[in-house]
């Protein structure tokens, strides 16, 4: 996600921290210290109302946490590969492969919102015996607030919407009944549309009426309408690319240029030549070794680019996406990384470049698709 950094790691998976995280907790701290406690528990200072949020909204940010991480450990021990888990104003997002079967999406779909559940669960146990042993003090009221956060949290994870949990599991049905992942992607994506649309009406009829916490709700609302936009198109275009080979889809012949190369001879020599934006590049034996892109030549100053080589500006082949000819597009796309370059994705066959796929020809693919076009005619697509 854009806008947040690498803060570490949790259960083997990189953490990062969107900039509005530290936001929503000092949002919570602030309505659990000026609002919930006070009415909860009258009488004590301000300090103890300011401590005893910070710590509220603390533990909430780690069971969103925990909720994010039995998604990740649940996707890892199924097979699913985890790129990271995410923080941010809204809670937290989980970036992972799609599960192989519906039964897999299924157990990872579920895995936060029964960790929330179990949390919270817990919390309002632990703050009812804590209010029976010492009475209804600060401590027991932080513990049953953060409880019921996370009975919510869980409850409201499991409505039938993409990109909530509950809409995973309707996802994960219809994939089970149908057979069909992709039919099942877009009914969740559609069911996440409508809801959203309703959150958002409803946030703005709370809003008019004088709840500020309305605008909250038809933010959330807002995002899921785009993010259940987003997976609908997804669905789309995994359908178009259904059956397509890489070696089908992909430009060829390409313009290559020597990763040894001076930039600004490469310039004059490759860049110069080529229609496409993102050029492969080989060593000395001729192997493919990276990627390198306009941008990337253009940022190197005019008076470096005789003494830096073109692979000290590329992206090197083992973070490229790469595959064979004969390999499901749909599956190279699957496993492209997205921290690294995911397109173009490079088509090798023993070793050497046959040609590349770029986003213009998983494009074309779709149009074709929209058309009733269901092949690609392996030929080159120059741009």
């Amino acid at each position: 996600m854009n806008g947040s950094v690498r803060v570490g790691h949790v259960l083997g998976v990189p953490l990062r921290m969107h900039w509005s995280a530290p936001v929503l907790i000092v949002l919570l701290a602030y309505g659990l210290g000026r609002e919930t406690l006070p009415a909860w528990t009258p009488g004590r200072t301000g300090l103890v109302y300011a401590v005893a949020s910070v710590i509220g909204a603390l533990l909430l940010m780690g069971s969103l946490l925990l909720h994010e991480a039995a998604h990740a450990v649940t996707a890892r021990g199924k097979g699913v590969s985890v790129e990271d888990v995410t923080l941010w104003a809204l809670g937290g997002m989980t970036q992972m492969g799609r599960p192989r079967t519906a039964g897999i999406a299924f157990l990872v779909a579920v895995s936060g919102p029964l960790t929330s559940l179990v949390i919270g669960g817990v919390a309002v146990g632990a703050g009812i015996g804590a209010r029976a042993l010492a009475g209804w003090g600060v401590p027991a009221a932080v513990l049953i607030w953060l409880g019921w956060a996370n009975l919510l949290l869980g409850v409201f994870n499991l409505l039938p919407a993409a990109p909530l949990d509950g809409g995973r599991v309707v996802q994960a049905a219809l994939w089970w009944r149908t057979g069909d992942r992709d039919r099942a992607e877009r009914a969740a994506g559609r069911s996440g549309q409508i809801f959203g649309m309703l959150l958002i009406a409803a946030g703005w009829f709370s809003f008019v009426r004088g709840d500020g916490s309305g605008l909250w709700l038809a933010l959330v609302g807002l995002f899921m309408m785009v993010v259940a936009n987003a997976e609908r198109q997804r669905a789309g275009v995994n359908t178009a690319l259904r059956g397509v080979r890489a070696g089908e889809a992909m430009s060829s012949p390409v313009v290559t240029g020597a990763d040894w190369l001076p930039v600004g001879r490469f310039i004059d020599e490759v860049a110069a030549h080529s229609r496409h934006s993102a050029l492969p590049l080989l060593d000395f034996e001729g192997r493919p070794s990276g990627v390198v892109n306009l941008r990337a030549l253009a940022a190197v100053p005019a008076g470096m680019r005789e003494e830096r080589r073109v692979r000290e500006v590329a992206t090197p082949i083992t973070r490229c996406t790469v595959a064979t000819s004969d390999e499901l597009l749909s599956e190279v796309l699957e496993r492209a990384r997205p921290g690294g370059a995911g397109m173009p994705v490079l088509v090798v066959d023993d070793g050497h470049l046959e040609g590349i796929v770029t986003a213009h020809d998983v494009s074309r693919l779709f149009q074709l698709h929209s058309l009733g076009i269901t092949t690609a005619p392996p030929e080159a697509t120059p741009r």
